[in-house]
């Protein structure tokens, strides 16, 4: 192990890193100008809650920031790198479940049966779940977890894409977005995908690839709205965020 690798295992340097991360991401929040799509979300999904958010990682930093008042848990990986997302998500106000899916053999080592009971029973006791749906280190292509999570637990999945409009894109497996201060945010929500608990292998096929195309739209959907490209973005809409 690196001595860099050692440095990140220490709780004070975890700690520091995710305090900080937390606080740049407000900033982001705090000067950047806001627009829903569609304006009116989170008053349609009030009747759905507890329901769960999928997102593409990579795209995930300024999620904590959609929840509002809803209690909402979110699955972060047992990785080093997870223990800084933890640290940071919950400074913003986000519960966390450690764990994640994976499609190799280690799958029990790296927690995802912990990781998935908890998700089913934390949906069941009135929390929104929210987990990134991709298949792991294989960006944009969405796995079957999050539709068997949907399956077990009778909650939906609603699909969710955050952009800013000042953004460095690194060029990694999940297409990372570093999200700037002092721009456009928007926060676009697909419809929701509902499974029932009696559903064929192929209607689970069927409902995966909704997820994937439901966050590729949403995706595209808020990038097109920061990036001014969009013509009917309703500007009453957009409005300075306040804090979290």
């Amino acid at each position: 192990m690196s001595a860099l690798r050692r440095v990140a295992t220490i709780p004070w340097v975890q700690k520091s890193v995710g305090v900080l991360a937390a606080e740049y991401l407000r900033l982001v929040w705090k000067t950047s100008s806001l627009a829903l799509d569609p304006p009116d979300f989170y008053v349609r999904v009030v009747p759905d809650l507890p329901v769960i958010v999928a997102m593409w990682h990579g795209q995930h930093f300024m999620m904590p920031f959609v929840r509002r008042d809803h209690r909402v848990k979110v699955l972060i990986s047992r990785h080093r790198d997870g223990e800084v997302n933890a640290i940071a998500a919950e400074r913003l106000g986000l519960e966390t479940i450690r764990g994640s899916g994976t499609s190799g053999r280690d799958f029990h080592r790296k927690g995802g049966v912990v990781g998935f009971k908890a998700m089913v029973d934390a949906l069941a006791q009135g929390w929104t779940v929210a987990l990134t749906a991709d298949v792991p280190k294989v960006a944009r292509v969405a796995g079957r977890g999050i539709i068997q999570l949907a399956r077990a637990s009778g909650r939906p999945i609603y699909p969710v894409a955050v952009a800013t409009s000042r953004r460095i894109q690194l060029d990694n497996w999940d297409r990372s977005a570093v999200n700037l201060p002092f721009g456009r945010i928007a926060i676009a929500v697909g419809e929701p995908i509902r499974v029932a608990a009696d559903e064929d292998d192929a209607t689970l096929e069927d409902k995966r690839q909704m997820v994937e195309r439901g966050l590729n739209a949403a995706t595209e959907r808020a990038y097109a709205i920061v990036d001014a490209r969009a013509k009917d973005v309703d500007r009453s809409d957009t409005r300075r965020t306040s804090a979290a």
